[in-house]
């Protein structure tokens, strides 16, 4: 897994939802979030971003960290 920074939209409720992140100096927009989900410690996002790239963010929310579980398309990073 690669660790990442993510800047985030927090929305009325407090969640966050991921609007940007980062891959060493490279900056990728999320153009969509596809569709999200819970695990017990972890927050997943399935996002396209602006290279085209398809990803799989994880959040660890009780280390606060985020992750890149899954890349597919002609992005910045390969998994």
């Amino acid at each position: 897994m690669i660790q990442i920074r993510v800047e985030c939209y927090s929305g009325y409720r407090g969640e966050q939802t991921p609007r940007y992140f980062c891959i060493g100096s490279s900056r990728l927009e999320v153009t969509e979030v596809v569709d999200q989900w819970l695990s017990p410690n972890h927050r997943y996002f399935k996002v396209r971003a602006g290279d085209g790239g398809l990803y799989i963010l994880r959040h660890d929310t009780e280390e606060a960290l985020w992750e890149i579980q899954f890349f597919e398309g002609k992005g910045k990073v390969k998994v």
